[in-house]
């Protein structure tokens, strides 16, 4: 199935996937934060060190949304992920802020 996603988020989730740590980081605002893990990171160069990190780690993922919802001033996204890593697959929740064309904030939770 797929959703229609917001073109910030849809970046995202194109960066992610098809691109490299810049691509990704060039998608979020210059002072984003992202929360993932139980970690805080804030920052472009910070996002861009997380993506080398995680793909390093666990290696290429696929990542499908299959639904969207707006509460407040957050955009949640579920998405079906798929790697080399422990309990995958795995629905994951994705909570995002915009600001303009870019991610100004972004949580990620089972």
């Amino acid at each position: 199935m797929t959703v229609k996603l917001p073109k910030a988020i849809e970046a995202y989730f194109a960066a992610d996937r098809d691109g490299g740590p810049d691509e990704l980081a060039a998608s979020f605002t210059e002072n984003a934060k992202v929360k993932d893990v139980g970690e805080t990171i804030v920052g472009h160069e910070a996002i861009r060190q997380w993506k080398i990190d995680y793909s390093g780690k666990f290696g290429p993922t696929t990542i499908e949304p299959f639904f969207i919802t707006t509460q407040n001033d957050k955009i949640q996204v579920m998405a079906h992920v798929a790697g080399d890593f422990p309990g995958s697959p795995v629905d994951l929740k994705y909570f995002f802020v915009l600001a303009g064309d870019k991610v100004a904030e972004l949580e990620i939770t089972v």
